[in-house]
Formats: C-alpha cells, structure tokens, sequence
C-alpha cells in the first residue's frame, strides 16, 4: 500500500539519513508567478520549439503558467542549483526509481510510490517507464512517465554540450493513455547548474497508447478532466527540485 512519508523501518536503508520532511519555502520568483497567474500563451516555449532551449541565454518566461488556445495547458519552472551538476541529475533519473523509499527523498510531502515497470533496478532511465503515485496539490495521481530520448523531442545530441536533458512522455498507470510531455534540462552555471523544466499537458498531446485517430478522438474529453491544475504542477516542479537539489551533491558523491 502506497503512503506518504517514511514509517517504521523506512530509513533502515544506506540513504534512509537524507530524508527530510522539513521543505524551504518556495523561492521568490516561484511565488511572484504564482501572484501573476495565467500568462499569455505565446509567453510560453510551444512544443514544437523544445530545442529553443538549447539557445544560450533565457526565454520569455522561465517560470508561470498558460492555458493553451489549441487547448492543454503549459508550464516553466527555472530551478537554480548551486553546488550541483548536470551529470548528478542525469544519475538520480536512473537511480531513484527502483525503490520507494528513494523516490519519497524527493519531495517528501507528496511522493508516495515508484517502481519501474520492467521491474529492473538501478541504471539507465532512457527507454524505460517509471509507474509513480503522488499528490499534485491535493490530486493524487498514478502516472506512467516513460523516458525517451532528447532526439524524440529534437534536442540533438550535439547541441547538449554540457547539459543534460530529461525528456518524458507523461501518462496514466491506470489506463492506455498518455496525456503530456516533459523536458528537464539541466545545464552548468558558475556555482552549480540550473533546471529549466517544461511541461505540455492536454490538448493535442493527448492519445490513446498504440490508438487510432478514433480512439484519440473518444479518450480525449475523458483525459482532459484527470489533468491536474497548471500551478499545482509549477508548485510541485519547483518544490522537488529545490529539495533534492539541497542534498543530491552529498548524495551523489555516496551513492553515484
């Protein structure tokens, strides 16, 4: 049974000292997007341009939220990370998901569960599914976020340099549908690395796993009413990667 938190026994594990329930409070650009509320679509990075990331400077909004004229909703999250790098990140993707107790370090107020679906352990993340439970605001969500490659969303790999990018295709571990995309790029900066998180969810970016354009049609209204709020999603981003962020360089140094 999946649960929040750490019970007895929980922290009787080489990592178990690195939980901590204790959060910091949201950063202050975090909380000025959310006192703006929904900006302009055209502000927001569409998905078609997932490689304008890989541009060197910032886009027009690193953090906030839109509602999508095309229908869905898109979300940026910029995460500053001093002490941390990218290759740190790219090892936490393969190494938190064979075991709860490891994927609850990361926000410990909202994750409750993960495994990966193959059932395999520690390793590389691309290619594979990660089966999770937790709370976006107070929706609790079982999800399917399968890893693919940064090529899927045209980010080639000469163009990474020295950053790393996550990229998903996010999902339902209830049913045969998909629902949205992520992409987590981390790069170097001159204390650490920052994550500039971009997220695609509802709208065209919903289909029915193996479907056709009739299945995608029907699934669709469904899908759209288990989408969780935009800025309970841009608070969840934010709060989880700040955490880890705190300790994943003692982490890394343990464990990677």
């Amino acid at each position: 049974m999946a649960y929040l938190g750490y019970r007895a026994g929980d922290a009787d594990t080489a990592w178990g000292s690195f939980f901590d329930p204790h959060m910091a409070p949201l950063p202050g650009h975090v909380v000025d997007a959310l006192h703006h509320g929904p900006q302009a679509d055209q502000m927001l990075l569409d998905f078609a341009c997932a490689a304008d990331l890989l541009d060197d400077g910032y886009l027009p909004t690193e953090t906030g939220y839109a509602r999508l004229r095309r229908g869905g909703f898109a979300v940026s999250v910029l995460t500053d990370m001093p002490g941390v790098t990218p290759r740190m990140w790219d090892w936490w993707f393969g190494w938190h998901g064979s075991d709860a107790r490891r994927y609850k370090l990361w926000h410990p107020r909202a994750h409750a569960s993960a495994r990966w679906a193959d059932g395999g352990g520690d390793g590389h993340y691309v290619g594979r599914t990660s089966l999770v439970e937790e709370y976006l605001g107070s929706m609790y969500t079982k999800a399917a976020i399968r890893f693919v490659s940064p090529e899927e969303l045209g980010l080639p790999a000469h163009r990474l340099g020295d950053s790393v990018a996550v990229c998903a295709r996010l999902g339902s571990a209830e049913l045969p549908v998909d629902i949205g995309w992520l992409v987590h790029q981390v790069r170097p900066t001159a204390g650490g690395s920052e994550m500039r998180s971009r997220f695609w969810m509802g709208g065209p970016e919903i289909g029915a796993r193996h479907g056709n354009l009739f299945a995608n049609s029907m699934i669709r209204p469904v899908a759209e009413r288990r989408l969780p709020d935009p800025r309970d999603l841009m608070v969840h981003c934010a709060q989880e990667m700040n955490h880890l962020a705190g300790f994943l360089p003692a982490l890394y140094e343990r464990f990677g």
